[in-house]
């Protein structure tokens, strides 16, 4: 018993000596390394302050190169954390993910709900996000900028060519029947917490609201507001912006060009931008400007590919 007690009363002098995290001041927290990243003018990330994306820059239309940095956000900014493909950092290269499920068409419908997939698809695909915010059972405006303009075919045939859709509904409700009822107020209460954010981060402050974003982020239009019979004046400055978008985009995938990337092509018609950085028996790896970096076989790519690289062993003197 007396060995016990003594464990104990040591056991109790250790523990009065050590300060809990809440006790460290402010001298103590910079010395931990989530502290030192935070002072280091790159930040947390590593990426400079000027290659980042502008996010919820307020802006009318803008002219090409109006407010355009020139670079393409890291997919680890526009994604959540379930959307990372995290590598073997002493073997980069190692469980890389096929081109070909990259490209798979992950939406499910004219509108994304997901606004991780609507970004990643921007980027991917090169072209401006259009993100709808409406609040479809309760705001007469909301259903009459969806009967006149987007449930048109006119509508929707440029767009499914032009732009990449993401619809942000207030008062969206699940649909699924086999969630238990626990499950759907979980779900729910998700959902609204979701639709929040974004309205938060887009700065909305009613419904219906436009913004559309260039792949980089900038923003390019914002519209707040509708009144019937204008279909035609917002079609009209959609098309507009997307015209301000891809001109832009050109001249950026023109400047990427020079070091080495262009368009790679599936066999199905797909395509990614993207710069072949290794080729070893008929197996390419590739990286896109986000830095998400995939591999295919060659088998797998367009005819034309394939004949660039036949071409391109030529001239190494590969072949």
């Amino acid at each position: 018993m007396k060995l016990r007690l003594h464990q104990i009363i040591l056991l109790g002098v250790v523990l009065t000596l050590v300060p809990s995290c809440g006790m460290l001041d402010s001298k103590d927290r910079k010395k931990t390394g989530g502290a030192e990243m935070e002072t280091s003018p790159a930040g947390a990330s590593g990426i400079p302050p000027q290659l980042r994306p502008k996010q919820n820059a307020e802006a009318n239309i803008i002219a090409a190169g109006g407010n355009t940095s020139g670079a393409v956000p890291n997919l680890s900014q526009i994604v959540s954390d379930d959307d990372l493909i995290f590598t073997d950092p002493d073997n980069p290269d190692a469980n890389l993910p096929e081109l070909s499920t990259i490209l798979e068409n992950k939406k499910r419908g004219p509108w994304e709900a997901s606004e991780a997939i609507a970004k990643q698809r921007s980027v991917s695909e090169g072209k401006p996000l259009l993100i709808w915010f409406t609040n479809s059972m309760n705001s007469p405006m909301c259903l009459a900028l969806s009967q006149e303009l987007f449930s048109q075919h006119e509508f929707g045939d440029w767009a499914s060519e032009k732009i990449v859709r993401l619809r942000v509904d207030q008062s969206a409700k699940l649909e699924d029947d086999d969630l238990g009822l626990d499950q759907q107020m979980t779900q729910e209460i998700n959902i609204k917490q979701y639709v929040e954010k974004l309205r938060k981060k887009y700065k909305v402050l009613g419904t219906p609201t436009l913004i559309m974003t260039k792949p980089n982020g900038d923003v390019i239009l914002r519209r707040s507001g509708y009144k019937r019979g204008d279909s035609k004046f917002v079609l009209g400055q959609i098309q507009h912006a997307e015209a301000v978008s891809l001109n832009s985009h050109k001249a950026w995938k023109k400047s990427l060009e020079g070091k080495g990337y262009r368009d790679w092509n599936d066999r199905k018609g797909r395509k990614v931008f993207a710069k072949m950085v290794n080729y070893s028996k008929g197996t390419l790896t590739f990286i896109e400007p986000s830095g998400r970096r995939s591999r295919t076989s060659e088998s797998a790519l367009s005819d034309q590919d394939r004949q660039w690289i036949v071409e391109q062993k030529k001239l190494r003197g590969l072949e």
